[in-house]
């Protein structure tokens, strides 16, 4: 039997429970010395829990041979600090009952208790379901707490022998809700306890700090200085004495402390070195300005990357390479390192964008906005700190209330997409993303909760309005106006942006005919007329935001047609104080410095240039809230799932196409049966998965022929399902009618379909290694009958995607 390769998918960094950063990989033949210099730095009391009694000193060629594995019937994955190992997993399979197999943990004992047994579980338990093996077996001394509350803890499935001297423990790799619940809340705590050396550092060393006024090195010391940062500023350059008034040093290895956070700005070629001597001096994170690694080409990919695994295995993380910095204006931090010109002021705002240059031109038009920050992360080409672990330092920070991102690509978009489902319902998520703007991506985005907008500008539109604003409860809009032409165009732009402009009701009508001058249009828009006075803006949206059937208001201001614009403000901050659960949003038609007249303490009403900017990010936010108040739905348990059969199978198979008796094997595992059927009269459809870049997995449904090819009628949906997204999925074709018998046809088997759109989306998920799927023709027979799938296509890839934190 040929021996498997080198499994390069199980190479990923990690964190543990302390929010130490480590690097996770399968052992090598090179790992020889390692082992042998692991095994010598173990205390007598750590190899007597090993060896299960009595310390007997093993012979370095037998830990040498325990380098040597077959990555499938014995497999050792070591976590790294450093270079050294930190921890080790084996496990062996039973040749007796391949499903089972032993394992073993050994942690070095400067590193027990930090979480690193509970991070290497995870990674062999998965590893070995990906090669068949259900079982895990361990026997354990009775006295081993730590190891015992490891499995006990874990949310896999245990079961432990009788109490005794040994206790012998059975664990089930399955991937139970219970051990992926704590799994993903264990790597949670984990992400911020690493990111608070980043974004809460106590002292911060600046490589390549310079004395020109005119140099990012110098602008960076400058910056933390003038932003306020009360931790220690260390400048380093072996050539100066002091910069920016404070003590330069000459290395980071001179320093008085270790340095929480580091910022490395000098050439490329000297990035490695600098980072080397951070790890050395003791730094925990690192953020890399220097430019001149991916951007040009791949070797200088290759050198990134390594940088990155280097700063794993050293217990740091890295920002960039590639960015402009990180800035937290929160009061405990005031951290400016940046080289921003621009530093923005507090706010409830946080931002992470991929792009260095476009962070300055962010961070000085929210400045002109007056936006403020509550954070800002610019990660640059992100080879490690990512977007979804940003917005989990976010998630919990109560100084943000809002978070924009600007995204190219996600390391792990199953990571994103989770963690943006759990987010988003508590604190709206904008982003901007330069894909096409077609309607697969999105509504990847809207069934994510994350409000996608289609450039920079209607970004911070957004932002402004939900920064100082609540979503409105509903769709229906008043608009307020001086002028007749600005208004029609603020109706058509609230159409276009799926909100209705309804007739006000007849109280409110009443109401507003008394407390107006005639000829005011009190139907809607409510047009105040040239002469309108403040009085006159105050008593109509007073009105119009009392109605029942209105949610919120636009209000338009021509300052030519009328004087004492600060009065109109005034009395507009006077109204929507007095309905602060339906938003106020303004433009002040060719007015400047209106911005700063419609602030007042806590209170903002956002002001947009031109009107349609006011109702579009209306619009954006009454989707978002229609979205945050729909039932999630549940993720049901299916019977007749066999999925151990189905990862043996994939196991047995290697990339690329699956022969069709595996394909039909591997549906059946998931209730899913591949037969003839003679065609019906009814529709045929499809239903195929597909890695999308940012969401990963993407289920699609539609029917054949014209409507798919023609008509672009092809629903899409992001796994994992609820019962409620396969039900909309279903139902969202514009040919839907052909489904439910609207069209005068009697309909197919709705449910039926829905359970296979179900069982399918389990099965990508159990299955990480399906890279493609398609089930063509899918046959949609009549009510109680099923459907027929008639043929299935599936390709395995040679990598799995999703884990720990990348």
């Amino acid at each position: 039997m040929t021996t498997p390769p080198y499994p390069e998918d199980l190479e990923r960094p990690g964190l543990v429970r302390t929010g130490r950063s480590t690097f996770v990989r399968p052992v090598r033949p090179e790992d020889a010395d390692r082992l042998v210099a692991f095994v010598g730095s173990l205390s007598r009391a750590t190899l007597a829990y090993r060896s299960l009694g009595p310390v007997v000193r093993v012979r370095d060629d037998v830990i040498r041979r325990g380098a040597h594995v077959d990555y499938l019937n014995e497999l050792a994955l070591v976590a790294l600090a450093g270079d050294e190992i930190a921890g080790l997993v084996r496990y062996v399979r039973d040749p007796g009952e391949p499903e089972h197999a032993e394992v073993t943990f050994t942690i070095r004992d400067d590193h027990q208790s930090e979480g690193f047994g509970r991070l290497l579980l995870e990674r062999i338990a998965a590893a070995a379901r990906a090669r068949g093996i259900r079982v895990l077996e361990a026997d354990v001394l009775a006295d081993n707490t730590r190891m015992i509350n490891v499995f006990l803890g874990s949310g896999y499935r245990v079961e432990a022998g009788p109490p005794g001297q040994i206790i012998h423990f059975e664990i089930a790799v399955d991937p139970q809700a219970q051990a992926v619940a704590r799994a993903e809340r264990r790597e949670h705590t984990a992400v911020r306890r690493s990111l608070r050396p980043l974004l809460e550092p106590r002292s911060v060393a600046v490589i390549g700090a310079n004395r020109d006024p005119l140099t990012i090195g110098h602008e960076i010391v400058a910056n933390l200085l003038r932003g306020g940062f009360d931790g220690s500023v260390f400048p380093v350059n072996p050539r100066a004495e002091r910069i920016a008034g404070v003590p330069a040093y000459p290395s980071v290895l001179a320093l008085p402390e270790p340095p929480d956070l580091a910022l490395i700005a000098v050439r490329a070629e000297a990035v490695p070195d600098a980072v080397r001597e951070c790890a050395e001096a003791g730094a925990r994170a690192v953020v890399v300005v220097s430019t001149g690694f991916g951007e040009t080409g791949v070797e200088g990919r290759s050198t990134e990357l390594e940088l990155a695994r280097f700063a794993r295995a050293s217990g740091m993380r890295l920002v960039g390479p590639n960015c402009m910095g990180v800035v937290n204006t929160t009061p405990t931090t005031r951290l400016a390192a940046t080289f921003s010109p621009a530093l923005p002021t507090p706010g409830r705002v946080a931002m992470s964008s991929q792009s260095g240059p476009l962070g300055l031109a962010v961070l000085d038009y929210a400045r002109r906005l007056r936006l403020g920050f509550s954070g800002f992360v610019s990660v640059g080409h992100a080879v490690d700190v990512s977007t979804d672990e940003l917005l989990q330092w976010w998630e919990e920070d109560p100084a943000t209330s809002v978070i924009l991102l600007h995204v190219e690509t996600f390391g792990d978009p199953r990571r994103f997409a989770r963690v943006a489902r759990r987010i988003a319902p508590r604190k709206p998520i904008v982003a901007v993303h330069p894909g096409p703007a077609d309607s697969a991506v999105g509504s990847l985005f809207a069934q994510s909760g994350v409000i996608r907008t289609s450039s920079l500008q209607e970004l911070f539109d957004v932002a402004l309005l939900l920064a100082h604003q609540p979503p409105p409860p509903g769709n229906r809009i008043a608009v307020i106006t001086n002028a007749g032409g600005p208004a029609a165009l603020t109706a058509e732009a609230c159409a276009a942006s799926g909100l209705l402009v309804p007739e006000l009701g007849e109280h409110t009508q009443r109401r507003l005919r008394s407390a107006l001058a005639p000829p005011a249009d009190v139907s809607n828009p409510v047009d105040l007329t040239p002469m309108a006075t403040a009085a006159h803006y105050r008593r109509a949206l007073d009105a119009v935001l009392a109605d029942g059937g209105i949610d919120a208001a636009v209000v338009l201001f021509m300052p030519p047609l009328a004087d004492k614009p600060d009065e109109v403000a005034s009395a507009i901050l006077d109204a929507a104080a007095g309905r602060p659960g339906k938003p106020v949003v303004t433009s002040f038609l060719g007015g400047a410095g209106v911005a700063d007249l419609l602030h007042r303490g806590e209170l903002v009403v956002p002001t947009y240039t031109f009107p349609e900017a006011a109702a579009a990010s209306l619009g954006h936010a009454a989707a978002y809230q229609a979205w945050r108040s729909t039932p999630a739905g549940v993720i049901p348990d299916l019977a007749g799932v066999d999925a151990e059969r189905a990862r043996s199978l994939v196991a047995g198979c290697p990339p690329g196409p699956v022969p069709a008796a595996v394909a039909a094997a591997l549906l059946a595992s998931y209730g899913i049966a591949v037969r003839d059927a003679e065609p019906g009269p009814g529709p045929h459809a499809f239903l195929s998965v597909g890695a999308d870049p940012v969401f990963g997995p993407v289920v699609s449904f539609g029917l054949t022929g014209d409507y798919a090819d023609l008509m672009a009628d092809v629903a899409h949906r992001v796994t994992p399902l609820s019962d409620r997204d396969a039900r909309e999925m279903v139902r969202s074709l514009r040919a839907a009618p052909l489904l439910d018998g609207r069209a005068g046809r009697r309909g197919v088997d709705l449910a039926a379909l829905e359970e296979t759109v179900l069982r399918i989306s389990a099965m990508v998920e159990d299955l990480p290694e399906i890279e493609a799927l398609e089930l063509r023709p899918v046959r949609l027979l009549p009510p109680g009958e099923g459907v027929a799938v008639a043929h299935a296509t599936i390709r395995l890839t040679d990598e799995a995607t999703g884990g720990g934190p990348a």
